[in-house]
Formats: structure tokens, sequence, C-alpha cells
């Protein structure tokens, strides 16, 4: 007996890895098992047998595709600490757990490539197995595809049925329009549906596209630690107020809008908008309203505050938005003259900047139990014959921004994130569970990506921008009465 032998001990098949002088380990070829020391003694009645036979026969590692090869080689980088210790059982399960935790690959499936290589004592053994299948269908199977995708998978919702039907009478009827004598029965093509069925094309044949991005589509992962791994990514958007509101005089304006810009890290708001008007003007203010020192607006409203319950004066170095025309226009992208990118999410991809979405839904929670019957309008304000909420408006739009600062300071510094991914150094470092806290220990680690501009340099870089020709004749733009309001606005603050 050598080492590398195959030997045959009844009906089970071993393979020899390392002989000693009492003892020798060997491998089950017959199941996946880990090598085990045997007695000499034990194996005196043992066969040799002549060769190996493998069910399935190992590649040519010169033929296989390049990802094959890749697949391989990245098995046996895992499996190859692991080889030399085979023979000392706990330094071997010590390997194994150490492997399989810095791999984030099972314990099992370890063993299964220790297994491969280990019996066939080739890398070839380890390279993913060829996927045989037969898909050739039969000439009902492809009357049923094409019935599915002519009547059953479009716009117009047919059912079933109707698509049996109707293929009934484009594939089984002759010219008179006599059915076949011989003919699939409905319940056969109800089991090549269900066999096939693929409930994303489903729903965006049936429903579109939109629809299942919408309502259908899976949510997987956590779709804002994906973007947001540090500060410094801040999520944009805006909603309008469930309230409606009066001027100083005492007449209904309407509903306000708020534009809020929120910390996707710690998801603390560095900065607010109330304005009657979206677009690029409440951005405008937003970003000013970022910048600012957050203690001396809140004394403009009458709040004290503490510097430490909304410290937030820098620019984030990442917008992330949805694709608003506000969001995508050329005044907004002259940002990155400051060094800020922007960052357009996908259609119907509100899960990407869910931080954002929470805050509107926490701030408008926390102002409504309290100004019901002041302008504050209900879940029925659309049904016929509601309260018409409007006549109760009494709040002006200072007054309201009062109240949406004292929220807003309440989910900074007072309001408890329960979901945060506490790591070990924020526990070491006693950091609170608010989002203020959050933010300041995020503002101290290397990640942190925030900007220092001025009130000035922002306003510059946010002016709507142009193209003239300057001549002997003056100065010529396409859009003439435009550029004359702005030098004419020009003289009047000179």
């Amino acid at each position: 007996m050598q080492k590398n032998d195959i030997i045959k001990i009844g009906e089970k098949v071993y393979r020899v890895l390392e002989l000693k002088a009492d003892k020798a380990l060997l491998i089950n070829c017959s199941r996946v098992q880990i090598p085990r020391w045997f007695a000499l003694g034990d194996l005196t009645e043992c066969e040799k047998a002549d060769q190996l036979c493998l069910s399935i026969p190992l590649p040519d590692i010169e033929s296989l595709d390049s990802k094959s090869r890749c697949i391989m080689n990245e098995r046996y980088t895992m499996i190859a600490p692991i080889i030399p210790l085979v023979s000392d059982f706990r330094q071997r399960n010590k390997m194994l757990a150490s492997v399989s935790a810095d791999s984030n690959i099972s314990r099992q499936t370890l063993i299964n490539y220790l297994w491969l290589y280990l019996v066939y004592q080739s890398k070839a053994a380890l390279a993913p197995k060829a996927c045989y299948s037969d898909t050739t269908l039969t000439n009902d199977e492809k009357n049923y595809r094409w019935a599915l995708n002519k009547f059953f998978y479009t716009p117009k919702k047919n059912s079933l049925k109707t698509a049996y039907t109707m293929m009934l009478k484009e594939k089984y009827c002759d010219s008179n329009g006599l059915l076949f004598s011989e003919y699939p029965t409905f319940n056969q093509f109800r089991y090549y549906y269900r066999k096939n069925k693929n409930l994303r094309n489903f729903y965006i044949s049936r429903d579109g596209l939109k629809y299942y991005q919408r309502n259908k589509r899976p949510l997987l992962g956590d779709g804002v630690r994906e973007l947001a791994s540090s500060v410094g990514y801040a999520m944009l958007d805006s909603t309008i107020c469930d309230i409606y509101l009066i001027n100083d005089s005492g007449d209904l304006i309407g509903r306000p809008i708020l534009t809020a810009c929120i910390d996707g890290f710690s998801g603390l708001c560095m900065g607010y908008c109330l304005t009657w008007e979206g677009g690029v003007y409440s951005l405008r203010g937003l970003m000013l309203n970022v910048i600012s020192d957050k203690q001396s607006h809140c004394k403009a409203y009458g709040i004290e505050i503490d510097r430490a319950e909304w410290d937030s004066s820098q620019m984030p170095a990442i917008l992330i938005t949805d694709k608003g025309a506000e969001y995508k226009s050329e005044n907004f992208e002259q940002l990155a003259e400051l060094g800020v990118k922007v960052i357009n999410l996908p259609s119907f991809r509100p899960e990407l900047k869910g931080y954002v979405e929470k805050f509107f839904d926490v701030v408008q929670d926390l102002y409504k139990p309290y100004l019901k019957g002041k302008g504050v309008i209900e879940s029925d304000f659309q049904e016929r014959g509601a309260h018409d909420y409007r006549r109760d408006a009494c709040l002006t739009m200072r007054e309201f921004e009062a109240i949406i600062i004292r929220c807003i300071v309440y989910y900074n510094s007072k309001r408890i994130v329960k979901s945060f991914p506490f790591t070990d150094d924020m526990i070491a470092a006693n950091v609170k569970p608010y989002a203020n806290t959050i933010f300041e220990y995020g503002r101290s680690q290397s990640g942190a990506n925030l900007i220092s501009i001025d009130r000035q340099t922002l306003v510059l870089s946010l002016l709507p921008r142009t193209a003239a020709k300057f001549s002997r004749n003056g100065c010529s733009h396409r859009k003439a009465d435009c550029m004359r309001m702005y030098i004419f606005a020009a003289d009047d603050r000179a």
C-alpha cells in the first residue's frame, strides 16, 4: 500500500492520503466525508483497485472557459490552507472555521470542495459542472407558447381561457373553422402555463413596467446602506404639507411645499426650505439653509436650541435625488463646480432614499395631532361631502415654519433611531441612538465627506446662466427680454 493508492474495502472505495508506521489516512470516494485514520491491521483484507471509476469525467483544464477556470481557481484558493492540515483533526477544524468566516461560505460547502480535490487529486474536480438540459419543445408546446405571448401576455389582459380558445381557433381548426379531431385540452394548456409562469413577465406585459416597478418589484437588501456608507451622502426630496395656510391679511393661500436634505448615514436633517412653489428656487433656499448656522436660524423664529442639537453647517459632497425636473436642471448641476456630485436615482425607487421619505412622515405626524381644526387635512379630504378644510386655515407661513423647526429639532435630537446598525466602535464610544449624535460621530470618522462653502460662493454658483454674443452693435441673445430684465435688475441694485 502506497500513498494515493485506490483500495476497496467491501463495497466501499477509499484513497490513501497518508501513511504512518501503524495507521493510514483514508478518504471515502463513494460519499462526502472527512478523511479518517484507519489502523493498518484493519486493512489486511483490502483490495487494490486499478483506477477510480468516475461517474462524471473530469474536464480538461485547458478546454475550460475563462469563467469556469476563474471559479475553479477561487475554490482551490479557499481550500489550499486546509489541505496540509487534513491529518490534524484540531487544526483542520480551526482552519475550516476561519476560511468559512473569511470567505462568507458555509463549512459544508468547504468540505465538499475539499472532498472533491482529495478524491480526484486534481483542480479540475472543482470546476463547475456543465448543465445539460433538453429544451426541445413539441409542436403543441410551441403552440402554447405562441398563444400565451400573443393573447395572454398583453395589455388587453385576456383570461387564460380566452387565450386557449383563440389558440384552438388559430392552430387547431381547418379552413372551414371546424376543430380537428385531436387537440390539447385546457388542462394541458394550463399546466404548461403554470410550469413556465414568470411573475415578472406577467406584471410587466399586462400592467406595464411602471406598475411593476412601483408595486410589484422585489425589495432586496438595504438600499439606503448601499448608497450612504458614511456622512456626506445627502438625500433630497420635497412634499406638499397636509395643511392650508393664510397670509398676513387673513386670505387663504394654499398648502406649502417642504423641501428637505437628510443625511443618508445618520438620518439627520441637514436643512429644509418651506415655500409656496417648488422647483429650482426652493432648492436654492434649501442649499442656503444647509450651510447656514442653525442656532442663529432658530433664534430668528424665537426658538432657543443648543448647538449640539442641530450642528450642521456644511454642504454634503454627494446629493442623492430622484429624476424631478428641478434636480436635473442646469442650475442645480452647477453645484459640480463646488465639488458636489449629484446622483439621480432611477424611477420608482423610493427605498433608495428612504430616510427623506420617512422624514416627511415623521414630521407631519408630529404636528398634525396638535393642529387639527386649524387647516390640517385628513385622509377624507378628497371624498364627496367631506369637510372643507380650507375654511379652518388660521396659520401664516412664519407661524407654521416655527412649528416645522420645532419638529425638526425633535427629529434630530429626541427621536430614537431604532434600526441603526451600531458598530463595536460606536458602542465603545457611547454613541447615543439619536440622529445628531450619530451624525457627530460619523463626521469625526475618516470617511466623512463634507464641504465648507460660504454663502456668496453658493449663491453665485446657483445663479441662472446663458450664452450671448457681444459685438460692436451690443449684446444679442435669443431671449432678449430676459437679458434686458437681468441687465436692468443689475443696474437697479447698483
